[in-house]
C-alpha cells in the first residue's frame, strides 16, 4: 500500500513524528513495565503516525530508535507490539 499522508503532512516530518512518539513511549513503557510487559496507549492520531512509521513508510532499521529489536500488529489492527531486551510493549489505541 502506497503511503499516503494524514492531512497533508510531508512523508519525511510524518515519519519524524512516529519515532519521535517511538521514543515517548519506549520512556514511558519502562516506568509501567510490569514483569516484562507493559501497555501504552495512544490517541487514534499517535497511533497511525506510529503504524504508518513502522508498516507503510519502509522505514529502515537505522531510523527507528536501537532498543526496538521486533515490531509487529494484530490481526485486526488494533495494536502493535514492541519488543524490546527488556519488555514487550503494546501499543493500543484509546
Amino acid at each position: 500500500m502506497p503511503f499516503e499522508p494524514r492531512q497533508n503532512v510531508p512523508q519525511n516530518l510524518h515519519q519524524k513524528q512516529g519515532v519521535n512518539h517511538l521514543n515517548r513511549v519506549l520512556n514511558y513503557a519502562s516506568m509501567v513495565n510490569e514483569s516484562g510487559e507493559a501497555t501504552v496507549y495512544l490517541t487514534a492520531e499517535d497511533w497511525h503516525v506510529v503504524s504508518d512509521t513502522l508498516f507503510n513508510m519502509g522505514t529502515t532499521d537505522g531510523i527507528l530508535p536501537q532498543e526496538i529489536l521486533s515490531f509487529s500488529r494484530d490481526e485486526k489492527d488494533l495494536r502493535i507490539d514492541l519488543k524490546t531486551e527488556n519488555i514487550l510493549v503494546h501499543l493500543e489505541m484509546i
